[in-house]
């Protein structure tokens, strides 16, 4: 795979057109860097329609999932918000915190920054900000978040860690976050891997589920838990734009599975021990703590 920068100036340039183009068409694709599917609609985002906060001119069809409904938002509190696009999350988080909150919005696209503006603009928002800056070096002070959102952005950073240091960076103590992502169990076919338009399609650039979790054990959060899971299924006809008849075939009958999961955790008031991951207690529902004995 390309180096860093590299991968970095795909997603950009990719995420530049992405922003002029519709929300139908981005979620017939994998997050809008692919062709569209003519048998699928929706491949990987969930619908916001009913979310209180929804703004629709900002859904641009990107997300893997509803991280603000696991948010656990109160009024007042500051949201960081990583990867914002055009906003829509950014609005769904101000819904919560309110009018005496503050929510703040990263993206490194500066046509989806300057979109964001005019959608917090025309609604009255001025408790909302967005700015721009890479997610792995934000442009934001240390303990300044009590909670962090993020839709489908983390996979498009070839560094993970470092995304999840800063994340841990800027909350307050005991502040937490509820990030969606895509991760793998099992590997993915070379040629899907490989590919830039995957990369920006938020596939080739998402890592085991069992690594994505540790990084975040390993940077010293808590009370780590899965609030939501769900298989991604890449259509076929865009499975063989990449691979042949024959290892679409095997594809959709091996073990490699895309999951689109939403994770929550806490920041710890002080330092703590690393804690390995025993995945089956931090499934939907569970809570796995340093010193509750079920990370072991």
């Amino acid at each position: 795979m390309k180096k860093e920068q590299e991968l970095k100036n795909i997603v950009k340039e990719r995420y530049a057109k992405i922003a002029e183009q519709g929300k139908a068409e981005n979620a017939s694709s994998c997050c809008g860097a692919t062709t569209p599917s003519n048998k699928v609609y929706n491949i990987m985002m969930d619908d916001y329609s009913e979310t209180q906060g929804y703004a629709e001119e900002a859904d641009l069809g990107l997300g893997c999932g509803l991280p603000t409904q696991f948010a656990k938002i109160k009024k007042g509190d500051t949201v960081i918000d990583l990867g914002s696009g055009a906003g829509n999350d950014c609005f769904v988080a101000r819904h919560e915190t309110g009018a005496e909150g503050k929510v703040i919005g990263i993206d490194f696209t500066p046509i989806m920054i300057q979109k964001a503006r005019i959608n917090a603009e025309k609604l009255g928002y001025n408790n909302v900000e967005f700015r721009t800056g890479d997610i792995d070096d934000m442009p934001v002070s240390d303990n300044v978040a009590d909670v962090i959102v993020s839709n489908c952005v983390l996979n498009l950073v070839p560094n993970k860690k470092k995304v999840i240091a800063e994340m841990h960076r800027v909350l307050k103590p005991g502040g937490h976050f509820s990030v969606s992502d895509i991760v793998l169990v099992g590997a993915l076919p070379d040629a899907l891997r490989e590919d830039a338009e995957m990369y920006a399609g938020c596939v080739a650039g998402a890592i085991q589920k069992e690594d994505y979790l540790q990084l975040m054990l390993d940077e010293g959060f808590q009370n780590l838990k899965i609030q939501k899971e769900k298989p991604i299924v890449i259509p076929d006809d865009i499975l063989g734009k990449y691979l042949s008849e024959e290892e679409v075939r095997t594809f959709n009958t091996g073990e490699t599975g895309i999951f689109s999961i939403t994770v929550y955790a806490e920041k710890k008031g002080t330092t703590q021990e690393k804690t390995k991951l025993n995945l089956s207690e931090i499934q939907a529902g569970s809570s796995c703590t340093p010193n509750s004995g079920c990370c072991k």
